[in-house]
């Protein structure tokens, strides 16, 4: 059997079909715009916890706690989408963070931050005042009677809750009789300071005191004790000097617990603070 000389080569093509060039759909869009959205929550977090005060920042959590479902007053406005809810109280204010049936404005619009006093305003005049009474305090302004060794004894600084009048003593001055709560003339004159302090405002005030730590081996330990009697000593030089009694909010021991310096038994621990609060 012959085979034909001439026979036609079998040629196979095989076609490559490549997906490259087909639609990829928008899945990917939607994975941008969440990357993108959660970018922009996450630069508006940080913008808010620069740009606010810490209690500005626990309203905030407060809000979107979800263990608050619903504000305690109405969201505002009138009529049936005024925002009443059963956890409003009689009388509702028209801007949620104002006034109350308990606590009623002079006005009918209720005192919020878009209201008749604007929260940040209110905060910048807080400041000055707090800035002048500082100057008054430290003598800055020449009108201080105390002694430039009395003054020694005081540090100020401004924090989210107020101007803190921080009164310390020293190994050779101390602020009360060694053991007990009977403030020494030194602490005397400086309570007359801020009490003179006190007459150019009308901010709550609050005291704490302080005790330097204790040996382990004291077999009872009163530092609690001390804290809080030194504490009321001064509530109490402060009224005889002319601080009206409602304007004392609280009076705190904190013991030893919050000690200025690393050494807890050092004397430097042996302070008291007065507080002059934010409206």
């Amino acid at each position: 059997m012959s085979v034909q000389a001439n026979a036609r080569p079998i040629i196979i093509k095989k076609k490559k079909v490549s997906g490259g060039d087909g639609h990829h759909g928008g899945a990917w869009k939607v994975a941008y715009a969440d990357f993108v959205t959660a970018m922009m929550a996450f630069f508006m977090l940080m913008w808010l916890l620069n740009a606010t005060t810490e209690k500005q920042r626990k309203g905030i959590a407060d809000y979107f706690s979800p263990t608050i479902p619903i504000n305690r007053v109405s969201g505002g406005g009138d009529g049936s989408f005024g925002g009443d809810s059963v956890f409003s109280e009689v009388t509702l204010p028209q801007n949620g963070t104002g006034a109350s049936s308990q606590r009623p404005t002079e006005a009918r619009q209720a005192r919020g931050e878009s209201g008749a006093d604007d929260s940040g305003e209110i905060a910048d005049e807080q400041d000055e005042v707090f800035e002048s009474l500082e100057a008054r305090l430290l003598g800055k302004g020449g009108e201080t009677k105390v002694l430039d060794n009395d003054l020694q004894h005081i540090i100020t600084r401004v924090t989210d809750e107020g101007l803190v009048v921080e009164l310390f003593a020293r190994e050779d001055t101390p602020l009360f009789e060694e053991g007990t709560d009977i403030p020494t003339q030194l602490l005397r004159n400086l309570s007359q300071l801020v009490t003179e302090a006190a007459r150019t405002v009308k901010n709550d005030i609050a005291v704490e005191g302080h005790v330097p730590a204790q040996p382990i081996v004291v077999a009872e330990r009163s530092t609690w004790r001390m804290s809080v009697a030194r504490a009321d000593a001064v509530r109490q030089l402060l009224k005889q000097t002319g601080v009206e009694t409602d304007r004392v909010a609280r009076v705190t021991g904190h013991a030893d617990r919050e000690p200025a310096v690393k050494n807890p038994m050092a004397m430097r621990n042996n302070r008291i603070e007065i507080i002059f609060l934010r409206d």
